[in-house]
Order: C-alpha cells, then sequence, then structure tokens
C-alpha cells in the first residue's frame, strides 16, 4: 500500500475532518515480468538507465477490491492502446542489475525527482493540458533471470497540501444527491465530452449543473467555466476506488492543481469521484460519491511540496515486494532461457559484437558417437546450438560410460543401445530446448567392399543417398569417428556441397582438430583449382604459409600421400581402438566447437584466411580471436601449435579429379572406390606416378652417391 491510510476518520463536525485517500495497490501482470525478461535479454542488457513504460488504472471493479494501477506486457509500448473505461499512467522503470543496488538504491531522491516533475507540470499548466502528466508512477526492480525472482517496489508519487484538505461535506453517493435525469444527463455528458477529446476514459473534468442541464468541460477550460458566478463549479475525477467514504489516489493531485491554480478564485470546491459500473449488463453510476472540501492555501513559493507514495510490502511496511515465477514458467521456457542468459551474459560483458543467432540456428551433424561425439555435443549445447544430429551404427558397450558422458550403465544392458539414438534422447533430457535425432547407420567406406551381393550394394547405396541428404540439411559437419577411411565418403560429399567440416582425430596423447578448406562454387572460380599448388613442395612448406585464404586450405587427407583403407584389418585390439589419455577427447572435442564458433564469428566464414601461431601476438580477425586452419595438441608437453596446410592436388578427398568423378557419376564411382583397393584412388589422383617418380629420384640418387 502506498505511503497514506486507505481508511479515513472523520469527527461529527465536518470542518474539522481531513480528507484521506486510498492508496494504489500495484497489479503486474506474469505478461509484464516476461516482456522486462526479454527486454533485458535483448536490449537494456546492463544499461540502467531509467526506461519510461505506461499503466493503467479501471473504473469499474466492484466494491471491495483495492484500488490497482496495472502493468501488462504492453507497459513498455509507449503507444499501446488504453483498455476501454482505464485511465493511462505513464511511469519509469528503473531496472537494476544486481541485487544489492536494488536495495541500496536513493528511494528518497528518485521520488523527489518524479514529485518535481509533477510541480513543474502544475506551475507552468502543462497538466492541465495534459492531465496525465498528474499520473505519475515510478517502479524499481531487480530481475533474477537465474532464478525468475523479481523484486519491485512501486511509486505513485503525491504531493502534500501542508495542512490537509478540510471536509465541508461528508461523501455522499450521487444517488442520494442527484435525480434519475441528472444522473442520466451526467452519463451522457460524460461519454459526448470523452468522445469529443478522443478518448474512452478522461482523467478529470470541469462539471456545472442545475435541476435541468448538465455540462462537462476539460480543465483546461477553468477560466471560461468560472466567469458565470452563478453556477457551482465541480471537479470530476474518474475513480478506480471502490470504498463508499474515500476517494482514490488520483485526486491527491489533482487538489494541489487546484489549490495552486484556483484559490484565490474559490475557497471551496466540490469534488465529484465518478464510478463507472456495469451491474449485470446495466451501466450504472449511482455507487459515484460526491463531497465537498474547502481548498487550503497553497505557497506560491518555487520548492516542490512534501511528496509520498511508495508502496507497502504485503506486511503493511515500507518495503519492497518479491513474485517468484519460476513453478508458473513452462519449464522447457525456462531452460532455455537459462541458456540464452548464459551466452548474453558474455556478451553484454565481454564480446558485444558477438552473433549469437548465428551461432544457435546452425544445424550440426554429427558423424560419430563417441567419445569426441558425446563431448562435441555437451559443448554445442553450452554455446545454444538447437539443432543436433547424431550418426553412428555402435551400440553402447560397458567400457563406454566412464568416458562418453551422454551414456550410464543402464544403456549397457541386454546388448547395448543404439549410441546414436541414445545419445539424442540424452541431450533432450539434458535439455528439452534441443531439437536432437540419432540415425543408427553406416557410411561406406574405401577398402571395405559392399558387392558381396545385390542386397548389400543396394544398402550401400541407401546409405550414401542418406548421408546425402543428411549433408545437405546440415550447416556444419563434424568429423569424429575411430577410423581414417570412414571419414573419407562425408569429406568428398561435404566438399562437394560447400558445407563447413570441421574435423578432430585422437592419438595416444596427441589430436588434431582442423576445418576442411571450403571450396568455391563453380561460378566463382574461373581458375582451375589445380592452380593452387602445382607439386609436393607446396605440401611440405605448408606450414611456412601465411594468409591462406579458407577455399586454399586442404583437408584431412591432404597430408597424406596414399589413399585410405581398411584400417582395421590384421589389426591387434589396442590398434583397432583409438587408445587415449582420458582427458585428450574432452580438449579435442571442445577445441572443436570453438573453432566452429570462430569460423561462424568471421564475416567470411569457412573462407576466412587461416590464422597460424606466427599471428598469436597479432590483432584478432574474429571478436572470439583466431580462426585457425588447424590444432595440433601435444598432450605429453601440455602444447598446441597452429599449423596451415594447401590443398593437394593429389588429394584422394578434395582433390578437383575426385570432386568431378563423384559429381559426374555418383554412386557407381563410389562403388568403385569401395570395393577396390587403395589404387584406384591412387591411380585417380596422381599419387601412383608421384610415388613412381620418388622412386625413379632415390634410385638415382644412390646412383650418384655411388659414383662419388
Amino acid at each position: 500500500m502506498a505511503s497514506g491510510t486507505s481508511k479515513m476518520s472523520m469527527s461529527p463536525e465536518a470542518g474539522n475532518a481531513k480528507l484521506q485517500f486510498a492508496p494504489f495497490v500495484s497489479a503486474l501482470d506474469a505478461g509484464f515480468w516476461h516482456q522486462l525478461t526479454q527486454k533485458k535479454l535483448n536490449e537494456y542488457r546492463l544499461d540502467e538507465t531509467p526506461k519510461d513504460i505506461r499503466g493503467y488504472y479501471y473504473n469499474g471493479d466492484p466494491a471491495g477490491l483495492p484500488t490497482r494501477l496495472t502493468l501488462e506486457f504492453s507497459a513498455f509500448d509507449m503507444n499501446a492502446s488504453t483498455p476501454v473505461r482505464c485511465c493511462p499512467a505513464v511511469g519509469t522503470v528503473y531496472n537494476t542489475n544486481t541485487l544489492e543496488s536494488f536495495k541500496s538504491c536513493d528511494k528518497k531522491a528518485l521520488l523527489e525527482k518524479a514529485a518535481n516533475e509533477i510541480w513543474d507540470a502544475i506551475k507552468s499548466e502543462a497538466a492541465l493540458e495534459n492531465p496525465v502528466l498528474l499520473n505519475k508512477f515510478l517502479l524499481l526492480t531487480f530481475a533474477d533471470l537465474k532464478k525468475y525472482r523479481f523484486y519491485y517496489w512501486f511509486c505513485y508519487p503525491a504531493l502534500c497540501l501542508p495542512e490537509g484538505v478540510p471536509v465541508i461535506q461528508q461523501p455522499v453517493s450521487l444517488g442520494e444527491k442527484f435525480s434519475a435525469s441528472q444522473i442520466q444527463g451526467l452519463q451522457v455528458a460524460y461519454d459526448n465530452l470523452c468522445q469529443k477529446e478522443g478518448t474512452t476514459a478522461l482523467h478529470y473534468f470541469l462539471i456545472k449543473y442545475t435541476e435541468d442541464s448538465i455540462s462537462l468541460s476539460p480543465l483546461k477550460k477553468f477560466n471560461e467555466v468560472l466567469k458565470d458566478q452563478s453556477e457551482k463549479v465541480t471537479i470530476g475525477v474518474y475513480d478506480p476506488c471502490t470504498l463508499s467514504h474515500y476517494p482514490g489516489w488520483p485526486l491527491r493531485n489533482l487538489l494541489v492543481l487546484a489549490a495552486y491554480k484556483w484559490r484565490n478564485h474559490l475557497l471551496s470546491i466540490e469534488v465529484l469521484c465518478l464510478r463507472d459500473r456495469t451491474m449485470q449488463g446495466v451501466r450504472d453510476i449511482k455507487h459515484s460519491i460526491i463531497f465537498e472540501i474547502a481548498l487550503p492555501q497553497m505557497s506560491l513559493g518555487p520548492d516542490c511540496p512534501k511528496a509520498v507514495g511508495w508502496e507497502k510490502n504485503q506486511k503493511g511496511g515500507m518495503g519492497p515486494r518479491m513474485v517468484n515465477l519460476s513453478e508458473c514458467m513452462d519449464p522447457k521456457r525456462l531452460a532455455e532461457s537459462s541458456v540464452d542468459l548464459n551466452l548474453k551474459l558474455m556478451r553484454w560483458r565481454l564480446v558485444p559484437t558477438l552473433d549469437l543467432e548465428k551461432v544457435v540456428s546452425t544445424k550440426c551433424l554429427l558423424l560419430g558417437a563417441g567419445t569426441l561425439g558425446c563431448n562435441v555435443a555437451r559443448t554445442l549445447m553450452g554455446w545454444g546450438v538447437r539443432h543436433i544430429t547424431f550418426v553412428d551404427n555402435a551400440k553402447i558397450s560397458y567400457s563406454n560410460p566412464v568416458r562418453q558422458p551422454l551414456y550410464e550403465f543402464e544403456d549397457c544392458l541386454s546388448g547395448g543401445k543404439s549410441k546414436a539414438l541414445a545419445a539424442a534422447d540424452r541431450l533432450q533430457k539434458i535439455f528439452p530446448g534441443v531439437n536432437a535425432n540419432g540415425l543408427n547407420m553406416s557410411i561406406p567406406m574405401p577398402g571395405h567392399p559392399v558387392n558381396f551381393s545385390e542386397a548389400t550394394m543396394e544398402q550401400a547405396q541407401k546409405d550414401v543417398e542418406q548421408l546425402e541428404s543428411l549433408i545437405a540439411a546440415h550447416d556444419v559437419i563434424f568429423l569424429l569417428m575411430d577410423t581414417r577411411e570412414s571419414r573419407w565418403l562425408p569429406a568428398v560429399i561435404a566438399a562437394s556441397q560447400r558445407k563447413l567440416v570441421i574435423n578432430a582425430a585422437l592419438g595416444f596423447d596427441t589430436f588434431v582438430v582442423m576445418r576442411h578448406g571450403l571450396k568455391l562454387k563453380r561460378e566463382e572460380s574461373s581458375d582451375s583449382f589445380a592452380s593452387t599448388v602445382s607439386s609436393t613442395a607446396d605440401l611440405l612448406s605448408s606450414s611456412l604459409f601465411s594468409n591462406i585464404p579458407g577455399y586454399k586450405l586442404g583437408c584431412y587427407f591432404c597430408n597424406d600421400v596414399v589413399a585410405p583403407g581398411d584400417s582395421t584389418r590384421d589389426r591387434t585390439l589396442d590398434q583397432q581402438c583409438t587408445v587415449s589419455r582420458p582427458g585428450l577427447a574432452m580438449i579435442a572435442g571442445a577445441l572443436a566447437v570453438e573453432l566452429m564458433v570462430s569460423v561462424l564469428q568471421h564475416p567470411e566464414g569457412g573462407y576466412a584466411v587461416a590464422s597460424s601461431s606466427d599471428d598469436r601476438m597479432n590483432e584478432p580477425p574474429t571478436s572470439l580471436g583466431l580462426v585457425p586452419h588447424q590444432i595440433r595438441g601435444f598432450l605429453s608437453r601440455f602444447d598446441n601449435v597452429l599449423p596451415v596446410s594447401l590443398a593437394f592436388d593429389k588429394c584422394t578427398a578434395c582433390s578437383p579429379k575426385v570432386l568431378e568423378q563423384y559429381e559426374l557419376e555418383g554412386f557407381q564411382f563410389l562403388a568403385k572406390v569401395f570395393n577396390s583397393s587403395h589404387s584406384f584412388l591412387e591411380d585417380l589422383t596422381g599419387l601412383t606416378l608421384l610415388h613412381q617418380e620418388t622412386q625413379a629420384a632415390e634410385i638415382w640418387d644412390m646412383s650418384d652417391d655411388e659414383t662419388i
């Protein structure tokens, strides 16, 4: 409750009674807090400067309800329409960043500032032209967006008359003083004035009435109305109060205006508190109250009168209130907002230029749902990525849960669940806002024949088509598989479709994380891609190169001079499995995602020039820092290097010859690769000839040595 009292004690001698007012009770709708949350997250951020808002008070509540000042979702739209039979109130919200700031805020200074604005509007007569200036309010808030608790303190500033307002005639209902025809005439006159002024409810008005006529005028017409001294002047207020003997809070500042402006003309004034209620479908204003007060003396000095108005809390003391919306909000919405909050805090304080929307909207395809896949997925969720798809054909084994954080012991029972399906299901349990999908499928590989039967060939073709569709439907492709050859097909498809590929591979205590070069579209390059490199010398000296654009960067296979084949044949168990230090996958997985985000923040995306180790002391190209081609880590010495390598014109995955054959022949070409030995790709790309030339050179070197 605001400062003041909602009850009024009157002595039998009316002249000794002082008028008291029913204060406002704040009614802040849940929609208001939702809007404040969005404003805080997306616009205000750490800005604590005051913001304009608007509320309204309703006239027509049944008897016994408190006098409410309502703020709802439209409060931040200063041009929003006001509901029917409501008067607008303009206000200011002071939203603090911390609970400590909220508590320590100088409430007295805020009240005095608002009171001075009202006082200035009265002295300048701006309040006569625009009476809404008498209805200012303040709202001090702190939004705890982690727990969805909102602390607030509402204030409706009211200027005080030094000696109070003496009551000459006690309030009576309008039905006791006006005849039925006068009441009907008042109702019609009020509606006509509202229509003339272009509003559905008028805060304040002037009334002149006789037994036979009633006329209403806006406040600014006071001097014209006062010319005829033979008729009594009554001021009207559209009163939201429901108490039968007491006026509402909006009358207070109007009486200060009257005492300041009209005391030389009037010693007393009649007040009508118009209450516009509908009972059983019938409009009724008979319960309005009318009374007469003596206009007190008002100092003509420049100083603003004392002001009151801070609302009392639920316990009746002077203090703030708190509303907890965590239980009434959708838990999924809460989770989404909380994830967004952590990211937006990063942007507010540290990286103002961070384009979060580009990261959140990125669709990521994770090929491999093992140790790397699980860690990459968790980091992607930390960045707010909403669309994640897993592809894997393995089942969860007993050795997996301790290293792969999306699985637990129960997932291993009864032969084990599908990794891809279980990983997607777990992501949605962790964060329901993510769109996670899993596909249990195999990826055809070089050196793994598919020509055993017609059915095997058909299944391989279906797998290829499904993989092509998946890559087309996603923005970033993560290669996180166990074997080198399983990365070949998605590398070829992604290169052909110009998709960003992030590759991560582990050794025992080493790892490589890299982005594949992003090929130019056919129409963007008139030169042959092969012109970017001419010999193996480019590959051997690539780490010394700098300023290499993204379309000239190599892929995972560009550093190899042999085609991928069956890497698990005739291998021991430790050779078939990736045996790594336990922390390596977490490091590599995190770096893979961070590399993706850095690439997305660069204005050229995957075509960005590669950063190298030599660039670590230079101005970074993005708000997040460098955009390397590769990150090669050595855990034994806790060191990372950032090499850059050119695309290899004889690469078995991204070279022009491979892509041309794939795009021309499709699955027929791929089937040759699957069913043939590694010599097929080596012959196609020219690696076979390169090996022969190298051997010949070695022979000549030996011959020269022998001669010497």
